[in-house]
């Protein structure tokens, strides 16, 4: 499976748009052999309607995150260029784990979301010894297990939300909601991303 973005190459500071298709990995993941109901592996390519929207916007979002980092050595992904605590290749491995545990609760909801472990400080950072490429490849194969579960999930199933201080008490979300959610939180950390990599090297998206 593979999804499109775009790439950017560099004129002075700026950068001009250029083809990019992005092959997806595909190692094992946390959540491997849990599918939805009646899951038998639909093309994301026959989708329509709401589903192929839904699709279309995350995976849009997911290649402006990745052109952030098109081109970084490991040392530039690691870096953190601004006052913040982030840097590009720890914002590729958020995103990745904060999808892959809000597609576990889309299927079994926040006991399996829990299952996944979770390094709440140490997911904003390159560890020693983690790669851009391997973040990207970890990046690229949750992706390609959601586009699946979007092909073949109930949007109208829901579950309740786990206990947290951020969520309403007793509030459930539908699988819907999910992929809005995670459409947002990966055009924001796209944002984050683009002014982390402007301060390294002066690339920018836009402008």
């Amino acid at each position: 499976m593979s999804f499109s973005g775009q790439s950017r190459a560099p004129i002075g500071n700026r950068w001009q748009p250029m083809s990019l298709d992005v092959s997806v990995p595909g190692p094992r993941l946390a959540h491997d052999g849990l599918r939805g109901k009646g899951d038998t592996m639909t093309s994301t390519a026959q989708l329509t309607g709401e589903r192929a929207d839904l699709l279309q916007t995350l995976r849009r979002h997911r290649g402006f995150l990745l052109q952030t980092v098109d081109g970084l050595t490991d040392e530039q992904a690691a870096t953190r260029s601004t006052v913040s605590e982030l840097c590009p290749g720890g914002l590729i491995k958020h995103v990745a784990t904060t999808e892959e545990r809000w597609m576990l609760f889309a299927v079994g909801g926040a006991e399996e979301m829990q299952r996944a472990e979770i390094d709440w400080v140490g997911q904003f950072q390159m560890t020693p010894g983690e790669t851009l490429a391997g973040l990207v490849e970890r990046f690229q194969a949750v992706a390609a297990h959601t586009d699946e579960l979007i092909a073949t999930l109930d949007l109208d199933a829901a579950h309740p939300l786990p206990q947290a201080p951020w969520f309403e008490p007793g509030a459930s979300w539908t699988v819907r909601r999910v992929l809005l959610h995670l459409i947002a939180e990966t055009s924001q950390h796209a944002g984050h991303a683009d002014i982390l990599r402007e301060a390294i090297d002066g690339a920018k998206t836009m402008g």
